[in-house]
């Protein structure tokens, strides 16, 4: 038997991209890990990289050739992280460490990007055995080394020894201004500032909201693409021109990691052809599901969700690319525009105030589906709570964060996003460009399906009345589907015996 100061504190099992990087951050943050992988090899190289980036003598990371000798190394009762695909390779895992002799009190920690439902069966089928509990993790490999955002729920007892380590490994930011702290230097974590973590709830409902994060994520990546389309094609602007335009955009408002890391991609230059190297990436962009499942649960909630929809439709349009090809040589467009100096400075800063808007509807849909969800499951999120983990470390980290934050803040039980004055006077402010970069880009000919669809979520939020009084009658004609009436008291409902013209129609009560 080890004596307890030769165990580790935590047990981590899958070492790919994620993993290693993860395994790392908690070694940064002075845990002891002992982790395993099914691939040898990546268990050498991580042991490898500690011993080049620790500075002391003993090792930070351990290394272990089954699910046995990883639970004969942990202290008890074992915390054990996992950082698997997906689906059957958890649950592939979770029986692995149940054969091995994993204790009822030891907790499994899932941070893939699981379905939330898988989570919710997960806990119900291991409960027992073992306390299963989830984190859904954003930040790509940068985020897991140096600091990501963290969604965990799950049993609230796992939540009390899960927490100091997922507070410590999770990105920080400076409370007052809402702006990351960052080092991204090995051995030398941010210890200051709010950490980007914090309990979200039941089980599933962190990977609820990462499933929803990465919805917004979706949206906020198509629009950006379509302002840059729109300057590309309508504009005649070179990418390194569109680079330059994203740095000044970066500097305001729209200041956000992926702002950032788009004017890179466009500034970046092939060193075969000398070309933009974005002009040669092929346009078929693909998808892992989380924003599929984000439309889906959209759907299935009645949430409308359209910016984000239509952010999944764009990448599935774009995937019909030989299709696409053999049509524009078909379908063509309106001719082509020459627009001079001055008429392309208004058309930019117009796209500026049009992204600014549509990201704020991305976002305001993100939120009141998460709301929804909620409601519908019997969680009870903190809308502020979780606009501050998300200013830090993910993908969609941004400064527009920290008035998201205090929206919440200043009314937890805020409707949607566009009600909070603060947001409603930026639409209002802007709106006039918005509308115009939307009309000049269909005029164009050049797809702006998310740009517009924000506008559209916008205009049927504001708008009392709806055609839908139409619809119902349509509905109450073909299937007697009934109707509620404005002049009648709410829930009393009505049918017209739709009856040939000439003939009296009837309403009869229901």
């Amino acid at each position: 038997m080890q004596q307890d100061n030769q165990l580790c504190d935590i047990g981590f099992i899958g070492l790919g991209v994620m993993g290693k990087n993860l395994t790392l951050n908690l070694a940064d943050n002075d845990y002891r890990i002992a982790c395993f992988d099914l691939d040898q090899t990546k268990i050498d190289a991580i042991i490898a990289q500690d011993e080049k980036e620790r500075t002391g003598d003993s090792p930070r990371v351990v290394g272990c050739h089954s699910y046995t000798e990883l639970l004969a190394k942990l202290k008890k009762p074992c915390l054990i992280v996992l950082s698997v695909p997906a689906g059957e390779p958890v649950d592939h895992v979770c029986h692995h460490l149940i054969d091995a002799g994993i204790g009822a009190d030891d907790i499994v920690v899932d941070t893939g990007n699981s379905l939330w439902t898988d989570s919710v069966e997960r806990e119900k089928q291991y409960k027992g055995k073992f306390i299963f509990f989830s984190t859904a993790v954003s930040g790509g490999e940068v985020g897991a080394r140096f600091g990501p955002s963290l969604m965990p729920s799950g049993d609230p007892y796992a939540w009390t020894r899960i927490k100091p380590v997922w507070e410590a490994v999770a990105a920080k930011v400076d409370p007052a201004s809402g702006k990351p702290i960052e080092s991204n230097v090995p051995g030398k974590p941010v210890k200051e500032g709010e950490p980007c973590a914090a309990y979200i709830g039941p089980v599933g409902a962190g990977h609820y909201v990462k499933m929803v994060h990465n919805g917004i994520e979706y949206a906020d990546m198509q629009l950006i693409c379509e302002a840059y389309q729109i300057m590309r094609d309508g504009l005649g602007m070179a990418a390194s021109e569109i680079a330059a335009t994203f740095r000044e955009w970066n500097a305001g408002l729209l200041n956000s990691y992926l702002i950032e890391i788009s004017a890179e991609v466009l500034d970046k230059v092939d060193e075969e052809t000398g070309q933009p190297l974005v002009d040669l990436i092929l346009d078929k962009a693909g998808q892992k599901g989380t924003g599929l499942w984000t439309a889906v649960s959209a759907l299935q909630v009645g949430s409308p969700a359209q910016t984000i929809t239509q952010a999944v439709f764009a990448r599935s349009i774009s995937s019909l690319k030989s299709e696409r090809t053999k049509a524009a040589d078909v379908l063509h467009g309106p001719a082509k525009v020459t627009l001079s100096d001055e008429q392309k400075q208004r058309a930019v800063q117009n796209l500026h105030d049009a992204l600014y808007c549509s990201k704020i509807c991305a976002y305001a849909q993100g939120f009141q589906l998460m709301a929804m969800a909620s409601k519908e499951q019997g969680w009870k999120l903190d809308f502020a709570q979780i606009a501050k983990i998300w200013r830090a470390g993910c993908i969609i980290r941004a400064v527009f964060l920290q008035s998201i934050t205090q929206a919440y803040e200043q009314n937890d039980n805020l409707a949607n996003l566009l009600l909070d004055p603060f947001f409603a006077s930026q639409i209002q402010s802007f709106q006039g460009n918005w509308r115009h970069a939307v009309a000049d880009a269909t005029l164009m000919g050049i797809p702006c399906a998310a740009m517009s669809s924000a506008l559209n979520y916008y205009d049927s939020y504001r708008c009392a009345v709806l055609p839908a009084n139409l619809l119902q009658g349509q509905r109450d004609y073909f299937g007697a589907h009934t109707f509620e009436r404005l002049d009648k008291p709410q829930g009393k409902k009505f049918h017209v015996e739709w009856s040939q013209p000439g003939q009296p129609q009837v309403a009869i009560k229901r």
